[in-house]
C-alpha cells in the first residue's frame, strides 16, 4: 500500500462502488473516490470499530442523501405549496362559474320569454287591425248597396217583383245577408235615438211611450255599426202619467191662423 494513504489511524480504504450499499442511490463521481469513514463516502474506516463505522456511515450517507436531496426537497415543498394555494385562489373562480353561468341563463331567459310577449301582442294588434278594416271595408260596399235594396222593397210592394227579376233580388238579398247586413225597424217598436230617425211626431191614446207607429225606411247595420237609422213615424202618448194632456193647447186666435 503507497505511503501516502497511510495515517495516523491505520490504512484510508476507497469504497468505488457506483450505488450506495445503505442508501440503494447512485454516487456521485466524486462520492465514490473519497475516503470511507469521511462526508460522502458509502462505507465507513474498518479501523473506527463496529457501532461507530455504522453510525458514521449512517450519518454519513444520510448527509449525503441530504445534501443530494436537499434542493430537490426544497423544490418540491414550495411546488406543493404553490399547487395547494393554486387549488384555494382557483376554488372560488371556479364557484362563480355556475353563477355566472346561471345568471346569462336567467337573463336569456328574461329576454326570450320579454321578446315572446312582444310578438304575441304584435300578432294580436294585427288581428285586431286587420279585422276592424275587413269590417269598415265591407261596411262601406253594403251601405253603397243599401239604395238597390231600397228598390228591392218597393218593387215587392208593388207586386213587381217576379220572374228573374226575383230571383236576383233574392240572391243579392242572401250574399249581403251572409256579410252581416241585418235590417232592423217593425211598426210598434219603442222609439230609440240612437238606432231610429223621426220624421214625424204625433200623439196617440192607443201608446203609452214613444212608439214607431210607421217605418218609412228600414234600418241596417253590421254588427254593432249602424250604416243608416230607420226612418219612421213616432206617436208619443196622449196623456202624461198624471192623466193630463200631451197635446199642447192652442188658443182660438192661433187656430182662426
Amino acid at each position: 500500500m503507497p505511503a501516502s494513504e497511510e495515517t495516523g489511524s491505520g490504512p484510508v480504504i476507497h469504497d468505488h462502488r457506483r450505488i450506495d450499499p445503505v442508501t440503494g442511490q447512485v454516487r456521485g463521481k466524486h462520492a465514490a473516490s473519497k475516503p470511507a469513514g469521511t462526508t460522502g463516502a458509502g462505507r465507513p474506516a474498518a479501523a473506527s470499530g463496529s457501532a461507530g463505522t455504522g453510525e458514521a456511515g449512517s450519518s454519513g450517507s444520510a448527509a449525503a442523501a441530504d445534501a443530494k436531496s436537499g434542493p430537490d426537497g426544497a423544490q418540491g415543498g414550495e411546488s406543493a405549496e404553490e399547487v395547494l394555494e393554486g387549488t384555494v385562489e382557483e376554488t372560488p373562480a371556479a364557484a362563480q362559474q355556475p353563477s355566472d353561468a346561471e345568471a346569462r341563463l336567467a337573463e336569456r331567459t328574461a329576454d326570450l320569454q320579454r321578446l315572446q310577449a312582444e310578438y304575441a301582442n304584435y300578432r294580436k294588434r294585427v288581428d285586431r287591425d286587420r279585422a276592424a278594416v275587413r269590417e269598415q271595408a265591407v261596411a262601406t260596399v253594403l251601405t253603397g248597396l243599401l239604395p238597390v235594396l231600397d228598390a228591392i222593397d218597393q218593387a215587392r210592394e208593388h207586386g213587381e217583383l217576379s220572374g228573374g227579376f226575383k230571383s236576383v233580388a233574392d240572391s243579392l238579398q242572401s250574399a249581403m245577408g251572409k256579410l252581416g247586413l241585418v235590417a232592423y225597424g217593425e211598426k210598434g217598436d219603442a222609439f230609440d235615438p240612437k238606432i231610429h230617425e223621426a220624421l214625424t211626431h204625433t200623439y196617440s191614446p192607443d201608446v203609452t211611450e214613444d212608439t214607431c207607429v210607421e217605418i218609412f225606411q228600414p234600418g241596417y247595420k253590421v254588427g254593432d255599426r249602424i250604416l243608416r237609422p230607420a226612418r219612421v213615424a213616432v206617436a208619443e202618448p196622449a196623456t202624461g202619467p198624471d192623466g193630463s194632456s200631451n197635446e199642447a193647447a192652442w188658443s182660438s186666435d192661433e187656430e182662426g191662423n
